[in-house]
């Protein structure tokens, strides 16, 4: 009884507590707002011809695709080379190297007192300018920043911003788009008293099922040496209920602190990814007036690794199914969209994925509340090199200068994003193998623990030997290794940690659709055509396949889960054709640049998705010519075993075996002579009854188009977009496999064209022009929203043999 009593005071003093402050912001309420400058800006490459652009915004993805671009004659150590040679696509064949400007005017609200200036980021080293005078700048193309504008303004009339920026040739090993590629907004408030933007920090302290402890902590700016102040806190949950709160006083410092109570808290996790709102209130002790006010989204959760547990969530041990993702979006280049980054998590999700980690950069504020929402761990990663290079310009420029305040901008941006389990400071970073880089790694740990003591650190390693003779390996929270699977068992008795990470595994190459006979495995194959083998066989001389990893992974329980090189194709670093044009993206993806799936995808979806079932057959069946010729059938499923049909006739029925290297996971009929017709797999369960099956068929003569909207309904903000696939089939249904007709795409009503990808990595194909050829019968038409409802109808025609084909899209 008296358990309950004290339960209702509580909640008493809870709901006066939040009436007080809600009668307080309706009588004295001073304004503290966002404004976003996503439109009406000017972009120019020489500073006399100026075009109308929106930002997000990389003026390098129109192109045009040219070898000239970035040509770099180097030999790439991480490849094994030695010997200095001609690399054409190594980031990407576009024109992002040289400067760029960008202009536009903005007005305030009348009495504001401070304002500050955020930029997701720029590529690169944006200088930034307010009313002609230089407010500051930023080196780091991949990080945020912000600028307090406030000494540079005119408060009550147009105020003109700009913003130059200036890519080097040989700074990145992969393509950096360029421009503003990230949102920019403009934070302001009628008081020069303010809470610190990105001063909140949020941590879960314990969780249980009953009761979390939540410890959170702000900072205040523009603070009067006289004058007390009090931070009021409110937590509320998904619902907008109201389940701690609490008020603080100020330190000497600004500072605040508390620790509050959240009873039958609904933990974060990616299955589960409830998110909570932590509202910041700084009053004066009076509590007669509001200074400032900041809302932010967390979650409640705990994560740790330990040598007896590995890596636990919520306290509960799991290895990660992760993918490594570079920043651009494909046909869209670096410049950050909504849609597209749902698109992605999506697709990696129904593959079985539960985490990213964002190679080799600082992750957008966008691909964080996405993750957050959608229920995606992340690993944040912040550097490729440190002080010792990797290519010419990189960032061993700015280390010196730059490396504290990257850190600090990278975890105080990000830190109260529950998706966030860890901190990566590098990737194979060169003096890993020196004493001096182990001192180096020390001190970023230490920064990153000062900054956030809640989550650990790692960096991707890739020389066990020297990382261990320098200390390297020793001194991470988490020792994490890129690749050398090979050598994981040797490696681990060494490590003090207890447990090991594979930071960065597979980087098995494959192009969609795309087979070669005969189905054998092999290191830097390369094919006069340029492309990979779909029979997910081939990998680099450094790496492995898939079914490598998941050996190590399945069988010994001090390895903590796995990071796949990568979830998506991206641009540049084209191995293993490095110097092969017209090459200029990546085949590591296990969807292409387009998103589309590669045969990759069914079988990670085999191993990963435990909540449904797959069987994927691969390869296509139409090969006219092959008749008679050893054709291998696979097939990708989490049964154990299944039989072949080809017209009817048994193959055999076969069952995993995992005394084999490829064996353990996938079904192989390697004998299997092609004939024209129906292919069928019947796949059985471990008690040996039928569970279902797959059929494939040889396509007929294209017949007609098929188009499928990811999302046939979307938003009319002008940034909404719905990517199309477009296929050719025949009159049964049956994709052409090979078909590469050239196609024409138009837009009327509420939506227009955006940009095409086909997936291929040797098409010097604009993606912003309105035409593309198929590639292996598929590509996607990426359709974006106006600004007012209504429908956005996409026509796709083959002007050559008159097929065409439309679908609808609603903007509202």
């Amino acid at each position: 009884m008296k358990k309950i009593r004290l339960l209702t005071l509580f909640f008493v003093v809870l709901c006066l507590t939040v009436q007080s402050q809600d009668m307080i912001r309706q009588k004295y309420y001073t304004p503290h707002d966002e404004k976003a400058l996503n439109t009406g800006w000017e972009f120019s490459c020489d500073g006399i011809h100026w075009q109308q652009v929106d930002i997000p915004h990389d003026w390098a993805i129109s192109g045009p695709f040219d070898k000239k671009w970035d040509l770099q004659v180097t030999a790439i150590k991480e490849n094994g080379e030695e010997v200095a040679t001609e690399h054409s696509g190594r980031s990407g064949a576009l024109p992002w190297i040289g400067k760029g400007s960008y202009r536009r005017t903005f007005t305030l609200p009348s009495g504001m007192q401070h304002v500050e200036l955020v930029f997701d980021g720029a590529m690169a080293d944006p200088h930034v300018y307010v009313n002609g005078q230089l407010a500051g700048h930023w080196a780091y193309g991949y990080n945020a920043f912000y600028l307090d504008i406030t000494p540079y303004l005119k408060l009550d009339g147009t105020n003109e911003l700009r913003v130059d920026l200036e890519n080097l040739e040989e700074s990145n090993r992969w393509y950096p788009g360029a421009g503003i590629y990230r949102p920019v907004k403009l934070v302001y408030s009628s008081s020069r008293t303010h809470l610190k933007l990105w001063g909140l920090a949020v941590s879960t302290v314990s969780l249980d099922d009953e009761r979390a402890i939540l410890d959170i902590r702000h900072q205040m700016e523009g603070q009067h040496a006289n004058e007390s102040y009090l931070l009021n806190i409110v937590v509320r949950d998904n619902k907008g209920n109201t389940v701690a709160s609490t008020k603080t006083p100020a330190d000497g410092m600004g500072q605040f602190h508390a620790r509050l109570m959240v009873r039958h808290p609904q933990a974060w996790s990616p299955e589960s990814p409830t998110l909570y709102e932590v509202t910041t209130t700084l009053l004066p002790a009076s509590e007669k007036t509001i200074f400032d006010e900041q809302s932010t989204k967390c979650g409640i959760r705990t994560i740790s690794v330990s040598r007896e547990h590995g890596f636990q969530l919520n306290g509960v041990s799991r290895k990660f199914k992760g993918v490594c993702l570079h920043h651009d979006l494909g046909p869209l280049g670096a410049a950050v969209n909504k849609a597209a980054l749902i698109r992605q998590i999506r697709l990696l999700k129904e593959m079985g994925a539960d985490a990213i980690r964002t190679s080799h950069n600082m992750p957008s504020e966008l691909q964080m509340e996405i993750c957050d929402s959608m229920g995606m761990m992340v690993m944040a990663e912040s550097f490729d090199a440190w002080s010792d290079p990797k290519v010419k310009n990189g960032y061993n420029r700015l280390w010196n200068e730059w490396w504290q305040l990257d850190i600090t901008n990278l975890i105080e941006h990000h830190r109260n994003h529950p998706s966030i389990v860890m901190w990566s400071v590098g990737n194979e970073i060169p003096e890993q193998w020196k004493p001096e880089g182990a001192e180096r790694y020390k001190k970023l740990i230490a920064l990153c623990h000062e900054l956030d003591p809640s989550r650990p650190v790692t960096c991707g390693m890739d020389q066990p030997d020297a990382d261990l003779a320098s200390g390297f390996a020793q001194v991470a929270d988490v020792p994490g290794y890129n690749y050398r699977v090979k050598r994981y068992e040797e490696t681990y008795p060494k490590l003090p940690q207890g447990f090991l990470l594979g930071s960065e595994t597979a980087s098995t190459v494959s192009t969609r659709g795309h087979y070669y006979f005969p189905d054998e495995c092999g290191e830097n194959k390369e094919w006069p055509d340029g492309q990979c083998s779909g029979y997910d066989t081939e990998c680099c001389w450094w790496s492995n396949l898939p079914d490598d990893d998941w050996h190590m992974q399945d069988d010994m329980p001090w390895t903590i889960g796995e990071f796949v090189w990568t979830g998506f194709d991206y641009l540049g670093e084209p191995t293993p054709y490095d110097k092969y044009w017209p090459s200029r993206s990546s085949y590591f993806g296990i969807l292409d640049l387009a998103g589309l799936p590669k045969d990759r995808y069914w079988l990670y979806r085999s191993h990963w998705n435990t909540q449904e079932h797959t069987i994927h057959l691969l390869p296509h069946w139409t090969w006219p010519g092959r008749e008679g010729k050893v054709t291998p059938v696979y097939c990708y499923t989490d049964y154990p075993s299944a039989e072949l049909f080809i017209n009817g006739k048994s193959q055999g029925r076969i069952t995993k075996d995992a005394t084999t290297r490829l064996d353990r996971y996938r079904l192989r009929w390697r004998n299997v002579k092609y004939e024209p017709g129906e292919v069928r797999v019947v796949v059985y369960d471990a008690q040996g009854a039928k569970a279902g099956e797959k059929v494939m068929r040889t396509a007929g003569k294209p017949h007609h188009l098929v188009l499928e909207a990811d999302r046939s309904t979307i938003h009319a903000d002008g940034n909404d977009l719905s990517f199309v696939t477009v296929s050719l089939v025949d009159k049964n249904g049956t994709l052409c496999p090979d078909a590469s007709n050239q196609l024409e795409f138009s837009v009327k009503g509420a939506g227009s064209y955006k940009a095409a990808c086909n997936g291929d990595a040797t098409s010097l194909e604009p993606f912003t022009q309105p035409r593309m050829k198929l590639f292996h019968g598929q590509l996607v038409v990426v359709l974006q929203a106006g600004n007012k409802k209504g429908a956005a109808t996409l026509t796709v025609r083959d002007r050559k043999t008159g097929l065409k084909q439309s679908v609808n899209i609603t903007v509202e």
